[in-house]
């Protein structure tokens, strides 16, 4: 008998299609789907007790009802409680309001009382027949969208939380550790049950600032899996192998430390050594190098791609904008250049603004291997950009790429990969040869790796570059634990000698005339300026000054000053063109959108004016306000904000910008960002298809995440059947997301 064929798939409904779309696809999904707030159904009140603003359920006979025309088209409805009556008023409604809300029916309403010349009022309470019973915990008001109604809703969160498996994944010992923390014995069942249906009798103030310990509980186990995700994405490299890379006696790396025209500062010595240890292991670095703007993270990149090159190896530095990239470029090729041209070998540079021609001879130069060093843009990651012997990526402004690009660089290992270029007179060193330091038998990672190393003759491991990640935003401590727990962190926490403070001043846009006054000053002495605006044409509002408009403005204003303009539609030759006459010192002042807020390095730039600064986040205005203060000259940084029309500005912006005039210290600024705003702006593309964080808070839930990091460390290790278990719970297929 043939086999019966499989039935079609039923066609998903709008509200089944909405549930897919807000990522509710299983009864986990649905359970952890926690309330926005609550309403109050559990009892009834007496119309004379209500106050005004109150809101309240009352029942009662419906004494009138009627459609008034005037003065726009509305149902008006008298409720009378025997306390008091009320007029309803919808301004929306069927003919089936009118049919259940006729006179005579009793009826149990739900709104805002306001009170009034004309007496009291709900306009477009809730309504239903009056009788049942009342329910015994207030009605959750769950996050939607307009397919799903909250009683479909309700309905369909009550059997997920039903159905779904809530069993303990955590082991004895830790529950011990978490009851300390959360105060109680609460299990994720008896939290997920209360939150979704809490009593009347509960602070609504514990659960909306969710201190109660049901959140408590909630937001400890979202930490642990988050934890869990990240060591296990951190164990999994641990078992890939990389290219181990050391520098040779008297190589490229010393020969760079000696033309340097600067010595190294302390801080820049130690991230070096960092990098260069990890470098020598066999198994893929994967660093983040933090440093304020200016403390000299570029040179550190140089030296470590030194080291690769000295192994045989090639590099590639990956930056966000042309700009950037050139910048990187023109400093490594006057480093570099010189040393690799003895060697047969040069720096390669690519972009995707590049012609044909001069493009193919890159290709051909990185497919060969005669490009030890390789600077550009995305462009490097394109498909046919092919390594001979990629051992070392390096990635600038980190949270600027997504995770897939950060993915497609990792994976550019090239054809030649498993062993270095001949001729480079360096041997690989094998897996089971013992670090400095350590052996196989007291490190437990490296034991893992050397029980996992195939025996000569099977075939080698997996290969990946290492990856050096760099980035001019610093990470406060709880991101650095949390989002960035499965990263190494080097800090540069030191400025170079020579740099001077810069004096942040807060300046109303009343006072733009006194501005331009000071640049006339400025420019006189022979410094010159920036000039930053938020936008560049005036599709956002109509009032606000743009780019284009500045540039005319301070030209007239600035007589015999050459004032350019910069933003990021122009043609990339007149944009090099632009800072080319900006950097050799031809040009006075350079007026500029967001463009210029990383890598630009111009020493005689002493002075940067940031037009609505209002609009700016904190941690870029520290970035745009890092352009200056580069050279001997004393620098000042001016935000200047304009009110909203006859008002204030708002909480947010007066935050940022007091905290730009009381510090100049990246790491204090990125935790006020934190504070004012949230992780989202430093994790960029990080967390790419889904916040991984949605109950906990980092400003106010440092304790559970300090429970999270020791007990994933311990779960991971004593019960990875559990570890598994509690990952697939909370973060089913996001996990993915964290191991860029």
């Amino acid at each position: 008998m043939p086999d019966a064929k499989p039935a079609p798939a039923k066609a998903l409904s709008a509200p089944q299609k909405a549930l897919h779309k807000l990522g509710l696809t299983r009864d986990i999904d649905l359970a952890l789907h926690l309330p926005l707030r609550y309403e109050d159904e559990t009892r009834v009140v007496r119309l004379a007790d209500a106050r005004d603003g109150q809101t309240v359920q009352v029942e009662g006979t419906v004494t009138h009802s009627e459609v008034s025309l005037r003065p726009r088209r509305q149902l008006l409805v008298t409720l009378d409680d025997g306390s008091d009556t009320c007029t309803l008023r919808f301004f929306s409604f069927y003919p089936s309001h009118q049919k259940a809300l006729a006179v005579g029916a009793r009826v149990r309403v739900r709104g805002e009382v306001r009170g009034g010349f004309m007496g009291r009022t709900m306009v477009h309470p809730a309504f239903h027949a009056a009788g049942g019973e009342l329910p015994d915990a207030l009605t959750p008001v769950y996050p939607t969208s307009a397919q799903l109604p909250q009683a479909y809703l309700r309905k369909v969160v009550a059997s997920g939380l039903a159905r779904a498996d809530l069993s303990e994944t955590l082991p004895p010992e830790l529950l011990d550790g978490l009851k300390a923390v959360v105060h109680g014995t609460w299990t994720l069942r008896d939290a997920l049950r209360y939150l979704h249906h809490p009593g009347p009798d509960v602070s609504l103030d514990a659960l909306e600032d969710r201190s109660h310990p049901a959140w408590q509980r909630l937001k400890a186990e979202e930490l642990l899996a988050q934890q869990l995700s990240q060591l296990t994405a951190k164990r999994e490299r641990d078992a890939l192998r990389a290219p181990t890379l050391r520098a040779v006696p008297g190589g490229l790396h010393e020969q760079l430390l000696a033309v340097l025209p600067f010595a190294l500062t302390g801080a820049q010595r130690r991230v070096g050594e960092e990098i260069a240890r990890d470098l020598a292991r066999p198994v893929p670095m994967h660093r983040l190098l933090q440093g304020d703007v200016g403390s000299g993270k570029t040179v550190v990149a140089a030296l470590a791609a030194a080291i690769a090159i000295d192994s045989g190896w090639q590099c590639a530095l990956m930056a966000p904008t042309e700009i950037l990239a050139e910048q990187h470029f023109a400093k490594l090729v006057g480093w570099l250049e010189p040393l690799l041209a003895p060697l047969g070998q040069r720096v390669a540079w690519l972009t995707g603004s590049q012609k044909k021609k001069q493009r193919s001879e890159m290709l051909a130069l990185i497919a060969s291997g005669e490009a030890a060093l390789v600077v550009g843009t995305h462009a490097v990651i394109q498909d046919q950009v092919v390594f001979q012997n990629l051992a070392l990526a390096i990635i600038d402004e980190q949270h600027r790429f997504g995770v897939a690009q950060r993915l497609a660089l990792r994976s550019k290992m090239g054809p030649g990969s498993a062993s270095p270029s001949t001729g480079s007179g360096r041997t690989e060193v094998g897996l089971a040869e013992t670090l400095p330091g350590t052996s196989p038998a007291g490190d437990p990672v490296r034991a893992e790796l050397v029980e996992a190393c195939p025996e000569p003759g099977r075939g080698p491991l997996e290969q990946e570059p290492h990856l050096l990640m760099m980035t001019a935003t610093p990470i406060p401590r709880t991101l650095a634990m949390s989002y960035y727990a499965d990263l190494d962190v080097s800090t540069i926490d030191e400025l170079p000698p020579g740099r001077t403070p810069i004096v942040t001043k807060v300046v109303s846009d009343q006072r733009r005339h006194e501005v331009i006054e000071r640049i006339r000053a400025q420019v006189a002495q022979g410094r010159q300026v920036y000039w930053v605006c938020p936008l560049i044409e005036e599709s956002e509002a109509l009032d606000l000054s743009n780019a284009t408009a500045t540039h005319a403005e301070l030209s007239d204003a600035l007589s015999g000053t050459v004032v350019g303009l910069l933003h990021s539609r122009m043609p990339v030759a007149e944009k090099k063109a632009v800072m080319s006459l900006f950097t050799s010192g031809h040009m006075g002042v350079l007026v500029s959108t967001t463009v210029i807020e990383v890598g630009v390095d111009v020493p005689n730039a002493s002075l940067m004016v940031i037009e609505h600064a209002e609009r700016f986040g904190l941690s870029q205005l520290h970035q745009l306000r890092g352009r200056v203060g580069r050279g001997a000259a004393a620098s000042a940084c001016v935000l200047l904000y304009t009110p909203p029309e006859g008002g204030r500005l708002g909480e947010t912006a007066r935050e940022r910008l007091k905290a730009m005039a009381e510090t100049s210290d990246g790491f204090e600024i990125a935790r006020r960002d934190l504070e004012i705003r949230g992780p989202g702006e430093f994790l960029g593309a990080r967390q790419s298809g889904a916040a991984m964080l949605r109950f906990a808070d980092l400003a106010t839930d440092g304790h559970l995440l300090d429970w999270a990091r020791g007990a994933a460390a311990r779960m991971l290790v004593q019960h990875p059947a559990a570890a598994e278990k509690h990952i697939a719970r909370w973060l089913g297929s996001k996990a993915e997301y964290l191991k860029a």
